[in-house]
């Protein structure tokens, strides 16, 4: 009886490491820092592993399954701690910093969740430009990043429940160009894909 305990601790643990192995990697796709104009920074990367954990955090809120998904978001921040001490940040310089990303990515959860759910593209490359981008204004890269973002949102959508709760899952990539944009886009729509 403990050890199936056990057994079922450790299982899921491991499942927790390879999803987060999965938006990892997915946030580090060079195209988002080539063709989407994400700065290759910190913060640029940050932005890009909440990006994508937002987007499947999404998806699987929508399977039923919170305890996964609680389990996840505690993954993640243990990620941001490990890489801030892997920067040689002592405790007190960690804590402080964590409370930032804590604020940081729930908030930009709260600026994304609403354009993402409507499938608003503009309203997403508005909200990427300001949070992700730091740019002012709308640039096409912003437009790149929401079309690759909702194209995302698409394929997990797609994706079976039982395949996204298992070690088998391999975070979607949409294909890196063209981006589709909306036909009644605000904005001049570059006439070849970057």
């Amino acid at each position: 009886m403990i050890f199936a305990r056990w057994r079922a601790r450790r299982d899921a643990r491991v499942l927790i490491d390879h999803l987060h192995g999965e938006i990892v990697a997915a946030a580090r796709r060079p195209a988002l820092f080539i063709d989407c104009g994400v700065p290759d920074t910190m913060d640029g990367r940050f932005e890009m592993v909440v990006l994508h954990a937002d987007l499947l955090l999404r998806r699987l809120a929508q399977t039923g399954a919170a305890d996964l998904t609680q389990d996840l978001v505690n993954r993640l921040f243990e990620g941001f701690d490990d890489a801030l001490r892997e920067m040689a940040i002592g405790d007190v310089g960690v804590v402080k910093r964590m409370t930032k990303f804590a604020s940081a990515y729930y908030g930009r959860a709260g600026a994304y969740g609403p354009a993402l759910e409507a499938g608003d593209h503009v309203a997403l490359a508005a909200a990427l430009a300001r949070n992700a981008l730091r740019v002012e204004g709308v640039p096409d890269s912003a437009h790149r990043l929401a079309a690759r973002a909702l194209a995302t949102r698409a394929l997990l959508a797609a994706t079976p429940s039982e395949s996204l709760e298992s070690l088998s899952m391999r975070y979607p990539v949409p294909e890196t160009a063209p981006y589709p944009v909306p036909e009644t886009a605000p904005y001049p729509v570059p006439e070849t894909a970057p």
